[in-house]
């Protein structure tokens, strides 16, 4: 009988000041992954939540004490001779100076730039949520008047949405190849990225930063569909559609429907429940979409969301 070793459980935190930048720290070469970077922190002690666990650990490793921390995402991992359950809290209110409190090298860096830096395979899809807003915006149907609807976008972008979608099911090929640049250049001049609910080679063909694939495209699917240098995500309603996600290295899922939506009345609900139950299962980060509102944040990331995806209850 082959061993199964005791899944360790991990508090970590990504760390923000206030120039946008994250804190990474580098293990001590003789630790387990040594000589890589990883995101501050330590296992629990018996018997100690998970924040009791996150503030005590920063404070040994860094000197700093957290004043505010809110869950990011949980990320189970088994490497050939470890198992662990990183639990990992996004933290952007800390007093004092961080430090390498243990003699471990610190930096601050810029989001755009973790890939230059070498982590714990673990930690792939943990650079992924630190990296994704809280919001994704996905934008009801153009309609036939593209101002109209270009001048919303800008007021929607202009309350600071960086993530969209846009969903134009019920344009040609053509009528939507030709509205994208204008989009795009919107989504631009706000440091917004775009996604296309298109076919991906539409999303390479003009541009824009990434593809967002239904569910049955996603399933269709045996390799990713685009390189890293776009965001590749999916729309999930099932265990083995996350899964086939995480699988195929995406980026994020879109996780629905979390609660009743006047566009799919008659759906089985997931409720905030059942989101958390694909949340647990997943690899990668999760939207919760289906009815959200900005006053389901906290409950979305309570049950393990990377934050909610909505169209009415952005687009106003």
């Amino acid at each position: 009988m082959s061993h199964v070793p005791v899944r360790v459980h991990v508090a970590a935190a990504a760390i923000f000041d206030d120039q946008g930048r994250v804190l990474i720290s580098r293990r001590p070469v003789h630790a387990h992954q040594g000589g890589l970077w990883e995101f501050p922190g330590g296992k629990l002690e018996p018997g100690e939540t998970v924040a009791n666990a996150l503030r005590r650990e920063i404070h040994e490793e860094l000197g700093i004490t957290v004043h505010a921390a809110r869950p990011l995402i949980r990320i189970v991992h088994d490497y050939p001779d470890k198992a662990v359950l990183l639990d990992v809290w996004r933290v952007d209110d800390f007093a004092g100076k961080p430090a390498g409190c243990e003699g471990q090298a610190i930096e601050w860096v810029a989001v755009g730039n973790l890939g230059e830096y070498p982590f714990p395979a673990a930690n792939t899809p943990i650079i992924k949520a630190v990296m994704l807003p809280d919001c994704y915006l996905i934008t009801p149907e153009p309609g036939p008047d593209h101002s109209r609807f270009l001048g919303a976008l800008e007021r929607v972008l202009a309350r600071g949405v960086s993530l969209v979608q846009l969903r134009a099911r019920q344009l040609s090929t053509a009528d939507c190849r030709a509205l994208v640049p204008a989009v795009l250049h919107r989504c631009r001049q706000a440091n917004a990225r775009l996604l296309l609910n298109a076919e991906p080679a539409l999303a390479a063909e003009t541009g824009v930063d990434g593809v967002h694939l239904s569910s049955a495209r996603l399933m269709e699917l045996s390799a990713r569909p685009l390189g890293t240098e776009y965001l590749v995500a999916a729309s999930c309603h099932t265990q083995e559609e996350v899964l086939h996600a995480g699988a195929l290295g995406l980026d994020f899922v879109v996780v629905s429907p979390v609660r009743r939506t006047a566009s799919h009345p008659d759906a089985q609900l997931l409720g905030f429940g059942g989101l958390q139950c694909l949340t647990e299962q997943a690899l990668l980060p999760v939207y919760a979409l289906g009815g959200m509102q900005l006053s389901d944040m906290d409950a979305a990331f309570r049950h393990g969301a990377q934050g909610i995806a909505a169209i009415s209850g952005l687009w106003i």
